[in-house]
């Protein structure tokens, strides 16, 4: 019975598999299964991309930052982009020691030219 069930799995292993391609021109599509919402990547200034590129995959639309805050807050303020009650001091502290569930954010993936750049953005001037 355990030779036979062997020679089966071997059998298996020798069958040629055939690859299934895409149709042609379909091109690759990412999409958010979540409701279809898809998470907003546009800028309008050099400092709001370099937020887009560090920090919106979490702290934009659908991000997991956003999501996890608007369970502990409004959900308007979940957003960091939409509040206004930021400083630079103080979006520059929980992003290098980290806050809650977010991560600290090392100087080798974000300098510290950048975090200021970040935080200013944040702040929209504010200074503590």
């Amino acid at each position: 019975m355990k030779r036979a069930a062997i020679i089966a799995g071997l059998a298996l292993l020798s069958v040629p598999v055939i690859a299934q391609t895409p149709p042609a021109g379909s091109g690759t599509q990412v999409v958010n299964p979540f409701r279809g919402v898809m998470q907003d990547r546009s800028s309008h200034s050099p400092d709001e991309a370099l937020f887009v590129e560090k920090c919106g995959m979490c702290h934009r639309q659908m991000g997991m930052g956003t999501v996890l805050l608007a369970r502990r807050m409004a959900p308007a303020l979940a957003r960091l982009e939409a509040r206004d009650d930021l400083t630079a001091d103080y979006v520059t502290q929980a992003a290098r020691q980290g806050i809650g569930n977010m991560p600290r954010i090392r100087r080798g993936e974000v300098s510290d030219a950048q975090m200021a750049r970040i935080a200013a953005y944040l702040a929209k001037g504010k200074t503590p």
